[in-house]
């Protein structure tokens, strides 16, 4: 990398599905925003004609006036081109397409299983990880052999087990997987504290915290503000709008596919006495069945949805007709911070900062000393020059430990199970999911795990037929 007053004018970094219609954007966007780092961007993608799309829009972004970060977008057509001599890959793939995905996020509704989100944990977020470890057993061995040195950022999901086949594969890989949804939970500190406090223009990052958990199921045991002790004042906040909830401003929970008003979270604070910190959508999946998603009226009674795939398909083609605008000139992205950290993290590696966040990596430090070694675990990270150093976060309480194992066993077995092709794990792993346990029994589990497997069958290796 070459320096020149205190920029960076030479970064390489790969975008491993690069033909996204969104994380892309976002991407492009931030790069944009920002002249302390300028480069090139490789951007490869199975559907080569999406990343020409996106070589396209970001050559666009790079010859506006009003941007300030300029980069080359160029399309790679192989995953050697792409990684070869890079300083960062970015890892932001769909594994399958939206049919697979409605197998899994609804077929499990025959027996009473409903999930809000579906690609992280409960069965459909164990099928997504079958089809999706062994195309990240095929890039972490594209990065041993073409770029063994560089940083590895994932976005995918199902994160932790992403980034637990990276490591699998690859040891040595300095890889780690980025997550926004504790910064929601930041965002609704922010409004509780201002709003109790009588406060003004209180920062997201002025919100201190420390994080610890597994991905989309991290919690907070501290939350500070300037020296307040942000604990009593959630805790108040929530004795007294229990049952309405916080609603955000401009996000009523019943308009928006992806909103909701952290009832869950504050049904779990009185519970465990911590802040869950992710959406209240995806906390609910971790836990049994019968308490956030016994059926669609309960989950209107905690004030979130559920996130139906003919919804993700419609805004997919939405996504697609945008993806024409913007290449054909008829729109422009708006540059606007996107919320994400990414951008940050990369210019801390670089040396241009140091910057404090959460991140997931396994657990080798044990940063959470009661979750096993090699589990990926979230929680804080410092980032300097070339290093990521894990903060001590310190033990779960023994309650919420206890929610988090059988997660952390089941990533487990379906790691195990995607690379032997053994059907047997996945049985084990879906009886003892919280969202399967008591809804059916064995045979109807193992019947439901098997067509579903039929289902994604198409992305599976040959051993699963």
């Amino acid at each position: 990398m070459k320096y020149r007053d205190n920029k960076i004018t030479d970064l390489n970094i790969a975008y491993i599905g690069g033909g996204s219609r969104g994380w892309a954007w976002t991407f492009m966007t931030d790069l944009s925003m920002d002249d302390s780092m300028s480069g090139t961007v490789r951007l490869y993608d199975i559907d080569e004609s999406a990343a020409k799309n996106n070589e396209i829009i970001g050559n666009k972004l790079t010859a506006r006036n009003d941007t300030s970060g300029k980069w080359n977008y160029i399309t790679s057509s192989s995953l050697e081109e792409a990684l070869t001599g890079c300083d960062f890959a970015v890892i932001s793939i769909l594994p399958g397409t939206f049919d697979e995905m409605e197998s899994d996020v609804h077929l499990p509704e025959r027996l009473g299983i409903y999930q809000s989100v579906g690609d992280t944990s409960g069965p459909g977020g164990m099928i997504r990880a079958l089809r999706t470890i062994p195309m990240f057993v095929t890039i972490a061995e594209a990065i041993k052999k073409f770029s063994p040195d560089a940083w590895i950022i994932n976005y995918t999901n199902p994160m932790s087990l992403c980034v637990k086949t990276l490591y699998h594969v690859f040891p040595e890989i300095k890889a780690f997987g980025c997550c926004h949804e504790v910064f929601g939970t930041q965002k609704v500190l922010k409004g509780i504290c201002q709003e109790t406090l009588g406060l003004k223009d209180v920062e997201r990052h002025d919100i201190h915290i420390n994080v610890l958990g597994i991905n989309h199921f991290t919690w907070l045991d501290q939350a500070s503000y300037k020296g307040i002790d942000l604990f009593p004042i959630y805790k108040d906040y929530i004795d007294e709008h229990y049952e309405e909830g916080y609603e955000e401003p401009d996000k009523n929970w019943a308009n928006g596919t992806f909103n909701c008003a952290h009832r869950v979270k504050f049904d779990l604070f009185r519970r465990y006495g911590l802040i869950a910190a992710a959406g209240d959508r995806h906390l609910a999946e971790f836990m049994p069945g019968d308490e956030y998603l016994k059926n669609p009226e309960t989950v209107k009674s905690w004030k979130f949805g559920l996130t139906t795939v003919e919804w993700r398909k419609n805004d997919l083609k939405e996504r697609l007709a945008k993806s024409h605008r913007l290449a054909a000139g008829e729109e422009e992205i708006k540059l606007e911070p996107t919320g994400e950290e990414g951008i940050l993290l990369i210019k801390a590696l670089c040396g241009l900062d140091r910057v404090i966040s959460n991140v997931n990596i396994p657990n080798s430090t044990l940063q959470i000393p009661n979750l096993p070694a090699d589990a990926i675990v979230e929680t804080n990270a410092v980032f300097s020059r070339d290093s990521i150093k894990p903060v001590a976060a310190g033990e779960l309480p023994e309650s919420v430990q206890q929610l988090i194992l059988p997660h952390v066993e089941n990533h487990e077995r379906i790691l195990k199970a995607a690379l032997t092709c053994d059907r047997s794990l996945v049985y084990e792993a879906f009886e003892t999911d919280p969202l399967v346990k008591g809804k059916a029994g064995k045979e109807e589990i193992h019947k439901l795990a098997d067509d579903m497997i039929a289902n994604t069958l198409t992305y599976l290796p040959k051993g699963w037929q």
